[in-house]
């Protein structure tokens, strides 16, 4: 399982990059997406993921660090998803205005053909 979500983070972070290197402004606005959901997967998977126990220390278990999840990365994923929401969002309206404005998404700013 471990091969499969390293594979995982590595062609979205890979994609990420690919698309952040490209003329066009949405593509570079879906590779930021693409990479910060790489870094999330990441960031969760180092997070100590186990299955169906509880972040809190209860007494039966004793305080051993070992039988529990690591509450902290889940909390970063959750509010890293909530910013990278806004953050794309607000990306989104900054590429409408400025297609409006100039005519075109290219980064150099010379017009394209229009499809």
């Amino acid at each position: 399982m471990e091969i499969v979500l390293a594979l995982a983070i590595g062609v979205m972070a890979g994609s990420g990059v690919w698309l952040l290197l490209r003329p066009r402004t949405f593509q570079v606005i879906m590779g930021l997406s693409l990479l910060a959901y790489a870094v999330n997967l990441f960031i969760f998977g180092m997070g100590r993921l186990r299955v169906g126990d509880a972040p809190i220390i209860n007494p039966i278990n004793g305080s051993n660090p070992d039988l529990y999840t690591d509450p902290v990365p889940q909390a970063l994923v959750l509010t890293a998803i909530v910013i990278g929401f806004a953050t794309t969002a607000l990306f989104l309206v900054v590429l409408l205005a400025s297609r409006g404005l100039s005519g075109t998404d290219h980064v150099d700013g010379q017009e394209v053909e229009k499809e």
